[in-house]
Formats: C-alpha cells, sequence, structure tokens
C-alpha cells in the first residue's frame, strides 16, 4: 500500500472517531453517533461551524 493511501485511510479513520466523540458528547445516543461516524467529516465540518 502506498504512503498516499494510507494517510488518506488514516485521514478517514480519524475523521469518523473525531465525529462519533463530537456526537456522543453533544447527543448522548448511540444511534447518532453511528450516524455521524458515516458522515465523519461533513459531520466534523457543520459542527465546527454551528458551534
Amino acid at each position: 500500500m502506498s504512503a498516499r493511501q494510507e494517510a488518506t485511510r488514516a485521514g478517514i479513520s480519524f475523521g469518523s472517531a473525531l465525529a462519533i466523540a463530537i456526537s456522543w458528547s453533544a447527543n448522548k445516543s448511540i444511534l447518532w453517533a453511528i450516524l455521524h461516524g458515516v458522515l465523519s467529516w461533513i459531520y466534523v465540518v457543520y459542527y465546527a461551524l454551528t458551534r
């Protein structure tokens, strides 16, 4: 696997983990955390812009 692919995979994984953590702290709901984990960076940017 190339370095670029590894960096992309790490960014996606970090984005999902960050989105799940933010979602859990804001909503305390597993279902919302899963949904936001799937949306990952989209939810992180949305949260940053609206807070």
